[in-house]
């Protein structure tokens, strides 16, 4: 393992929530946000192979987005790495896609 190497991404889509609506509802991605973020963490610990105790920082999305949902992963992330006593990184949404 390198210094920089992302060893788990996980996503949880939400395409089959807005497809009704024709397009993406803030309020119902923020509360789908909430729904996904502990088993999202939990499985891409899981996928990494490693324990919470071998994380060496914790990232998540800062912007540009929709605030609600914006702020469900940014509070997951913040309180994961204070327990975890690791720094937080936050990481432009459009520059995320790149991985």
């Amino acid at each position: 393992m390198g210094g920089n190497d992302v060893l788990s991404s996980v996503v949880a889509s939400q395409l089959d929530v807005h497809a009704r609506f024709g397009g993406v509802v803030p309020e119902i991605a923020s509360r789908a946000h909430l729904e996904a973020i502990t088993p999202v963490i939990d499985e891409a610990i899981s996928k990494s192979g490693l324990s919470f105790d071998r994380v060496d920082a914790v990232a998540a999305t800062i912007g540009p987005g929709l605030v609600g949902a914006l702020l469900v992963g940014v509070a997951a992330a913040k309180s994961l790495a204070l327990t975890l006593n690791v720094p937080f990184v936050g990481v432009n949404h459009l520059e995320a896609h790149l991985y």
